[in-house]
């Protein structure tokens, strides 16, 4: 029988439309910085992609910067050398429940970061995030993920970028997990800058992408330094293959309310059938607002390692939680964050939905996991 993936917060599948993108940039001989035909060439055909990912988040294109992905682009933009016109921030917000690219990817010294609280719902709290902003003594970037890659649960962005900008501060939003799954837009979020990542979409692994609103932000000090491309923000010749491949996902994955209403429908009913077969589920961030295609649950007593071997065994891809840990399974700080106990927290796991999941694969999965579920505790001796 097929297997069946339900792991797109992981990586979404390579749409055809990337692959054909990318297999037209691969017969391009050019470098994109050569001025003759072919060079020119290529460079036409980064300069369409990155119009198209503007596109995609609202952006100016003079201001999207290729990277190798989003964990680069955090660890670019969440430096103490971001500066606008009013000059250099001087320290770093973090809400409790960032990806580990922004907890781990700063070059803030420790003593200027500070983390802000979430809710039980996993939300950043407003009213601390506005007594921490009125604390910090320097010029403060918050960094806020549009939503969790883990629980889906979408962030008052907007919310908090006015707060950081009433502080006089600037706020970097971690949209990887939003484009094509809701609103991403740079003046929809408020945010300064954004960065996404092209394999969330349907594009390749190894490239993403970091976003300015406006033309007088810039970084000082780049990590990459060389030749100077990418207006000597990334330096390195780009990969015209892999951005080709990005723009392409970029263009077909604009959110759709159909699609959105589609993945909701599944997800929703799917967690309607666990919670009628199993009454102790728990489904976290449930109140909150969440992205249409994610669901992170757990059943008490049974840790998400054992589930997902024998879900791995009967052909289904499900997830702990981020795959962003060396593949290890571990306690999710973002549920820690959440205020869940950590004996829950180890049996999570993250089902994630995208463009080409069926109903027939959720309801696959749905008699799966039941069947699981009781076979592991009749093994153990546990009444179902």
């Amino acid at each position: 029988m097929e297997r069946i993936y339900l792991d797109y917060n992981a990586t979404a599948p390579l749409r055809p439309q990337a692959r054909d993108a990318m297999v037209q940039a691969l017969d391009l001989p050019g470098n994109p910085s050569s001025v003759h035909g072919e060079g020119r060439a290529a460079r036409r055909m980064i300069d369409e992609a990155r119009g198209q990912v503007a596109t995609a988040l609202g952006a100016d294109p003079r201001y999207v910067t290729f990277t190798s992905g989003g964990t680069e682009a955090a660890n670019l933009v969440l430096s103490p050398s971001l500066r606008d016109g009013a000059g250099r921030v001087t320290d770093l917000i973090v809400s409790a429940g960032e990806h580990p690219c922004v907890l781990e990817g700063h070059r803030f010294s420790a003593e200027r970061v500070h983390r802000a609280p979430v809710d039980a719902q996993g939300r950043l709290d407003l009213a601390a995030l506005e007594a921490l902003l009125a604390r910090v003594g320097g010029r403060a970037l918050l960094a806020l993920q549009a939503a969790n890659n883990e629980t889906g649960v979408i962030q008052p962005v907007a919310e908090a970028a006015t707060l950081a900008h009433a502080a006089g501060g600037l706020l970097a939003c971690d949209a990887v997990q939003a484009l094509g799954r809701m609103e991403a837009g740079l003046v929809a979020l408020g945010a300064d800058a954004v960065f996404v990542s092209a394999h969330k979409i349907g594009g390749p692994k190894g490239v993403g992408a970091l976003a300015f609103a406006r033309g007088d932000l810039h970084i000082e000090e780049a990590l990459i330094r060389g030749g100077g491309q990418e207006r000597g923000m990334r330096s390195g010749t780009e990969n015209p293959a892999a951005i080709a491949g990005f723009g392409a996902a970029a263009a077909v994955s604009s959110p759709d309310g159909h699609e959105i209403a589609r993945l909701a429908k599944l997800r929703d009913g799917f967690e309607a059938a666990l919670a009628q077969v199993f009454a102790e589920v728990a489904i976290f961030g449930a109140s909150a607002p969440r992205l249409p295609n994610t669901s992170c649950f757990a059943l008490p007593g049974l840790q998400a390692e054992t589930l997902l071997i024998a879900l791995d065994l009967a052909g289904f891809a499900v997830s702990s939680g981020s795959a962003c840990s060396s593949g290890k399974v571990r306690p999710s700080h973002v549920l820690e964050a959440m205020g869940v106990e950590a004996g829950l927290s180890k049996c999570a796991l993250r089902v994630s939905l995208g463009y080409a999941t069926r109903e027939s694969d959720v309801e696959r999965f749905c008699e799966t996991f039941q069947k699981t579920v009781w076979t592991i505790r009749e093994r153990r001796g546990l009444r179902n």
